[in-house]
C-alpha cells in the first residue's frame, strides 16, 4: 500500500504535537508525550508484592535487567542525566562525545529498590515534559547536527532523538516481559536484594 495515496488519520494529541513548530516528526513527538502514562499504567499492572522480583534467569529480556521498580528510576535518571544532558551538548556543542550512563552502578549506589515509585514515575513526567519543552522549537538544521554517542557512534540530533523513543518502548519491553516472566509461574515471587 502505498503510504502517500492513504496517509494515517492524524488525532488532535498527533496534530498539536506536530504543531509546536519542531522539525521533529509528529509521530515521534506524540510517542516520546505519551510515554509517561504509558509507563505508569505498565507498572500498575505489577502486584505490589512483585514491584521487587526478579526473574530467575534474565535470558530474553528486551531491557537492561531491573526489576519494576528499578526500570521506572533508571528510565527517570537516564531522561534528566542521559538525554536531557545529551540534548543540551548536541545543539550548543560541536560533534559532542556523549557520554552512556552506567545502569548497574546507578542502580546500586542510588538503591533504586528502595525508591518510592509514586515519586520516581511525578519526576520522570516532570523531567519528560521538560525534553518535550526542548524540543518544542527544533529546526531541520538543528536536526542534522553531530554528535558522538559512547555505544552507537556518530550521529545526528535527529537520531538521537529516534534512540531517546527506542529507549522508552524497550522499557515497556522489559516491563512486559517481566509480566510474562511472572505470570509464567516459573517461580515465586523473591526480592531480590536491595545491594544487586
Amino acid at each position: 500500500m502505498n503510504a502517500a495515496a492513504h496517509p494515517l488519520p492524524q488525532t488532535s494529541s498527533s496534530a498539536s504535537a506536530g504543531s509546536s513548530g519542531s522539525a521533529i516528526d509528529a509521530v515521534t513527538l506524540k510517542a516520546l508525550a505519551d510515554f509517561p502514562a504509558q509507563l505508569a499504567a505498565h507498572f500498575a499492572l505489577f502486584p505490589a508484592e512483585a514491584r521487587h522480583w526478579a526473574p530467575p534467569s534474565w535470558d530474553g529480556v528486551p531491557s537492561e535487567p531491573l526489576t519494576a521498580i528499578e526500570q521506572i528510576c533508571h528510565v527517570r535518571d537516564i531522561e534528566i542525566e542521559g538525554y536531557q544532558q545529551r540534548i543540551r551538548r548536541t545543539l550548543s556543542e560541536d560533534d559532542p562525545l556523549l557520554p552512556s550512563l552506567d545502569t548497574d552502578a546507578l542502580a546500586r549506589d542510588r538503591r533504586y529498590g528502595e525508591d518510592d515509585a509514586a515519586a520516581a514515575l511525578a519526576a520522570f513526567t516532570a523531567a519528560r515534559a521538560r525534553t518535550l519543552a526542548m524540543l518544542a522549537e527544533i529546526t531541520p538544521e538543528q536536526l542534522t547536527r553531530r554528535a558522538r554517542f559512547d555505544g552507537y557512534g556518530p550521529l545526528t540530533f535527529k537520531a538521537l532523538i529516534h534512540y531517546l523513543c527506542s529507549h522508552d518502548q524497550q522499557h515497556l519491553a522489559g516491563l512486559q516481559w517481566l509480566l510474562g516472566q511472572l505470570d509464567a509461574g516459573d517461580a515465586s515471587p523473591v526480592l531480590r536484594p536491595l545491594g544487586r
